[in-house]
């Protein structure tokens, strides 16, 4: 089975930019499958992660941003793949 995990953050107003440097240098302590970051309009940013792992298991995610980048916290969600 693969499983998705979505991350996503909205930065301090103006604050896009850091925060997707920020959230381009973090490291997991396993290699996914694949890994997208991604930008949108308001200063959010989206990291996508695929495993090769049941929709249960433990799996790495990126941390919290300190206080000081995000405007809220952060919002995360788990997906498995269905095919298309």
């Amino acid at each position: 089975m693969t499983v998705a995990l979505m991350w996503e953050a909205k930065a301090v107003e103006g604050g896009g930019d850091e925060l997707l440097a920020w959230a381009r240098v973090q490291t997991l302590s396993a290699e996914p499958l694949r890994r997208e970051t991604l930008r949108a309009p308001g200063d959010r940013v989206l990291v996508i992660t695929w495993w090769d792992a049941e929709y249960e298991a433990e799996l790495p995610e990126l941390p919290e941003p300190g206080a000081e980048l995000v405007a809220r916290a952060v919002h995360r969600w788990r997906f498995e793949v269905v095919g298309e």
